[in-house]
């Protein structure tokens, strides 16, 4: 759909897409998963992301639901320290779900066992979720920055990357359900009064200005529940509005 107009004015951006820089997007595939062995499809998705960064790419990661991010910020070892930017509905913030520890509930949990994740910000929560009392105070205790989706509405965007706090690498991981419902309603997880598209986007551009955006993933996407591909085609607009911004803050190209 976008491919034909990489080099049109586009006016959200204010010039090309790319910014006129040769920029070069590729497909690297899929990691090859084997139902039920946990262990290894996450050591071969760790694998497959130290292999594109050794390369010098960002990886832009598609899911899959939010346990995807797990493995993936596990390939940062050698980041020194990154700050990880969570844009969804709920927190993911449970240590475990019927004994699973690694799944689309707890991803942010196990970042924040990460060293090299010293800080974390999660914009557009709210509604009810899987978590718990304790897991939003042990979220608040561990220093997590959390921005609901009601402040956002209520304070702008330019508030809450004031509240994100300042780092050199910004690792976002975005789930589709954090976005609202009437942009997006291919997720599994309905939550009203999410983020608008201007916001998300406003977000993911303050970022890369403020910031390298060392990886990106986008998750909890399910086409089958989709209506005339929104969610897909947003999904689509918002990954190429952050290479736009990217390429535009000098770290692309």
């Amino acid at each position: 759909r976008y491919g034909r107009y990489l080099t049109h004015h586009d006016i959200d951006l204010g010039g090309p897409l790319l910014a006129g820089k040769e920029i070069r997007i590729v497909d690297c595939g899929d990691v090859a998963m084997t139902p039920g062995d946990l262990a290894g499809n996450s050591a071969r998705t760790t694998a497959a992301i130290r292999a594109i960064r050794a390369r010098g790419a960002v990886p832009i990661v598609l899911g899959g639901d939010h346990s995807i991010p797990i493995p993936v910020m596990r390939a940062y070892e050698d980041i020194g320290s990154m700050a990880v930017v969570q844009v969804d509905a709920h927190l993911d913030y449970r240590d475990e779900v019927n004994g699973v520890r690694e799944g689309l509930s707890s991803s942010i949990r196990r970042a924040a066992e990460l060293p090299w994740v010293d800080a974390i910000a999660q914009v557009g929560i709210r509604g009810v979720g899987s978590a718990r009392a304790t897991d939003v105070a042990a979220a608040m205790a561990n220093g997590n920055v959390i921005i609901p989706a009601r402040d956002v509405h209520r304070d702008g965007i330019a508030a809450a990357l004031d509240a994100i706090p300042a780092a050199a690498h910004y690792y976002i991981t975005f789930d589709m359900d954090g976005v609202d419902l009437s942009i997006a309603p291919g997720v599994t997880s309905t939550a009203f009064g999410g983020l608008d598209y201007w916001q998300a986007t406003d977000l993911l551009q303050g970022l890369a200005a403020r910031g390298q955006i060392v990886g990106f993933d986008m998750v909890e996407i399910v086409p089958r529940l989709d209506v005339r591909g929104l969610t897909s085609n947003l999904a689509a607009r918002l990954i190429l509005n952050l290479i736009g911004a990217m390429a535009r803050s000098g770290q692309l190209g």
